[in-house]
This record gives C-alpha cells, sequence and structure tokens, in this order.
C-alpha cells in the first residue's frame, strides 16, 4: 500500500463506502480444511478486499453462490464448499457541475469552507448524482483532491441532508490527507447548536455509547450497550437557553459517527426539534441542528483558522418560536 493511501485510510467519514470495481469479474473459491469455521461474509471479505457491506450486498443480490445455492451473511462456510462470487459491471458515472447557489465563506489555494444550505445531499450516492454540493463545487471551484474519486472531490467530513452549516473542502491532495489525519486526531473543533423538545435538566453533560446501525432499520443509527459492537460515539453538550417546552445547546462533538448528535440527542429523551427520523413529525420541515462553528489549524500554513455560520433564517424563526435567545459567541 503506498504511503498516501495508507495515510488516507487512517480517517474515512464515510460509512457507506463507494465501490471501486469497475468490470465484471466471476471467481469460484474452494474452502480449505484452515479456512472452515468462518463467517462467510467475513471470509470474502478479506479474501477479495472488498468491504463487509460490500459483500453482504453481493450475496443479498445473489452473486453470491455456495455449491450452487444462495446464501446468507453469517453462513459458517465448510471445507470443500465452492464459492461462486460474481462482481457485476458498474455503471460508468459522470459528475458535472451544476450552477447551484452556495455560499463560500473561505478560499485559499489549499482549501474552501463552505456554508450549507439544509435540504442539499453532500455527495452524489445511489443513482442520484446530480443537485448535490459535489455538482455545486465542482462548478465554483476549479481545483479539488482527488483522493475521494469522481463522486467525492474535495470532501473530507459531510453533513447529513437536512443538517445546515459549515464544511471544509480540500482542494489538493496534501491538504486532504492532513485535514482527514485532523479529523482523526480530534483536532478540529466542531460547534453545533440544536434545538430540542423539551427542557434540560442538565446544564451541561457528555455522552459516551457506542453506535450502531438499528437491526429493525437499516436507515437508522441507534445507542448499543454491547461494547464490542457498534462504534464509540462522544458528544459533550452545553444548554444556552431554554424555556419549559423546549432547550437550545451547544454541542461539541469527539467523534464523527452517522447522524450522531439525533441519535444521542433522543437517547438522552429530548429529540431535535423537526428531527421526524428520531422523533415525532411536528411543525418544522427539517431537524433543528446547525454546524455553527469550526476551529483548526491550516493544513498547509499552520495557521489558527475559526469560521462562524450565521443562523440560517428557518432556525431564527424556530428560535423565536421556541421562546429561546441566542448571542453569538
Amino acid at each position: 500500500m503506498n504511503e498516501k493511501k495508507e495515510k488516507y485510510e487512517i480517517e474515512n467519514e464515510f460509512e457507506d463506502e463507494i465501490d471501486v470495481e469497475n468490470s465484471e469479474n466471476e471467481e469460484n473459491i474452494v474452502v480449505l480444511n484452515e479456512e472452515a469455521g468462518s463467517r462467510i461474509d467475513k471470509f470474502l471479505s478479506e479474501r477479495l478486499e472488498l468491504t463487509r457491506t460490500r459483500i453482504q450486498q453481493l450475496i443479498k443480490d445473489e452473486n453470491i453462490l455456495v455449491n450452487g445455492k444462495k446464501t446468507k451473511p453469517a453462513y459458517k462456510i465448510e471445507e470443500n464448499d465452492v464459492v461462486k462470487v460474481v462482481i457485476p459491471e458498474l455503471e460508468t458515472v459522470e459528475i458535472k457541475p451544476e450552477n447551484i447557489d452556495i455560499e463560500i465563506i473561505y478560499e485559499d489555494n489549499d482549501l474552501a469552507v463552505i456554508n450549507k444550505k439544509a435540504g442539499i445531499v453532500v455527495h452524489p450516492a445511489n443513482g442520484h448524482y446530480s443537485g448535490t454540493l459535489v455538482n455545486a463545487i465542482l462548478y465554483h471551484i476549479k481545483d479539488l483532491s482527488g483522493i475521494n474519486g469522481e463522486i467525492r472531490p474535495g470532501i473530507v467530513h459531510r453533513l447529513d441532508k437536512d443538517t445546515s452549516g459549515l464544511l471544509i473542502i480540500a482542494k489538493n491532495d496534501k491538504a486532504h490527507l492532513k485535514l482527514s489525519q485532523m479529523f482523526h486526531d480530534k483536532t478540529v473543533k466542531k460547534t453545533y447548536l440544536a434545538i430540542l423538545k423539551g427542557k434540560l435538566n442538565q446544564k451541561s453533560g457528555r455522552i459516551v455509547t457506542q453506535i450502531g446501525r438499528d437491526k429493525n432499520d437499516r436507515k437508522k443509527m441507534t445507542v448499543i450497550n454491547d461494547l464490542n459492537s457498534g462504534k464509540t460515539a462522544i458528544t459533550n453538550y452545553e444548554v444556552i437557553s431554554q424555556t419549559e417546552k423546549f432547550t437550545l445547546v451547544k454541542v461539541h462533538i469527539e467523534t464523527g459517527r452517522t447522524h450522531q448528535i439525533r441519535v444521542h440527542m433522543k437517547h438522552l429523551g429530548y429529540p431535535i426539534l423537526g428531527d421526524s427520523v428520531y422523533g415525532r413529525t411536528d411543525t418544522e420541515k427539517r431537524q433543528m441542528l446547525h454546524a455553527y462553528k469550526l476551529e483548526f489549524q491550516h493544513p498547509i500554513t499552520e495557521e489558527n483558522m475559526e469560521f462562524i455560520a450565521e443562523l440560517p433564517e428557518d432556525f431564527k424563526k424556530a428560535l423565536k418560536k421556541c421562546g429561546l435567545e441566542f448571542e453569538i459567541f
């Protein structure tokens, strides 16, 4: 593995990995005695150097057969099993620049900082290859790092579709690698604002749990009580303003798990206002979660950088409607 790839693999913020195969392959594998007893998804992941998620999808699509029959990810392979693997040819995708309005609040030769609007997906996926932030930055920013390939050029970290606020975009590979290392080392400080339903009893707190996929709904994440499952997620919060029915909190995350803040607030019993996935549907059209501040050292110049994203109008209106006060910090 070359040094550049090895460094990048230290921190991959994306849990839904993009597949890299571009041609159809068929392989028949005969299980040896010393290989017997392993789960088939784990065995093939290591053998073919594919993610277990990818292997499980291939099994679901019946592109992996054992002795000519369909199987399941948890199947434990036996000696002399013949495992047939077909990796279908993937559609070649061209991501085109689109003149979508975005707010670039800072830009230099190495990076850009964007204030993302709620309602826009960060990168193309699952057959949706237009109308994303990537399409917009390809139009507005000419030089982008190529580490994440054509699907995610320049993308170092991400925000949920309906979360607004700050994102760092890498404009070259050197900056991208350094920023990825900084996220891994937790030297990038990310501060969010969230409006919660209910009056928090504690003025501040620290949540440390395991987070993983919800077994009942794979599109959702959940807190997992088993320390050997999921991934560790750490969220710190502090009350800024509250009424009897609502609380405005400042949130600092030490890890960047999928839906982390939303899951942790639900876990506390105070879901984010407008979050219909982890709370009940209410009057707001999206979750009131805003990536408010970023603090980090410039990856190349080592200058200390600090950026603040002004509150979007819907967030301001929600604050007023909830009777909550906010002062810039």
